[in-house]
């Protein structure tokens, strides 16, 4: 992954105007700064943007997201056999661009058939806390 040549391509809500979309695009591919500036250098194509219906659901230990037709994914949160607290596990403390503590979690559906990508995804990270600003 360090070796660059991603292919990206971007979802913007359909609800959002035109000047929220160009902003999230020039987030979205570095162009304000922020954490999104140190992927810049390794995205070797731009496939495309596109709006769409975004859905986001989060109900407990379970998180849906969806996006149009072409992405669907629901994870859920691993909670380890003999917690009885219902806690799921964490990565705490670590580096990460979306946030230090990452929760584990394990896909019941994940499917992206999008900008000429299809993908089926066999782990998960649900929730991190993070604020972001160019």
């Amino acid at each position: 992954m360090t070796d660059g040549n991603w292919n990206l391509g971007m979802y913007i809500d359909e609800n959002a105007n035109d000047e929220q979309a160009d902003k999230l695009q020039k987030v979205f591919t570095g162009e304000l700064g922020g954490p999104m500036e140190g992927f810049a250098p390794l995205v070797g194509e731009v496939r495309g943007v596109e709006r769409a219906a975004i859905e986001i659901s989060d109900d407990g230990l379970r998180h849906t997201v969806k996006v149009g037709d072409a992405i669907d994914f629901e994870i859920e949160d691993v909670v380890p056999f003999g917690i009885e607290t219902g806690e799921p596990i964490k990565f705490q403390g670590m580096f990460h661009p979306a946030g230090s503590n990452l929760t584990i979690a394990e896909p019941t559906r994940s499917s992206i058939d999008a900008f000429g990508i299809s993908y089926e995804g066999k782990t998960g990270l649900s929730s991190a806390e993070f604020s972001w600003a160019a």
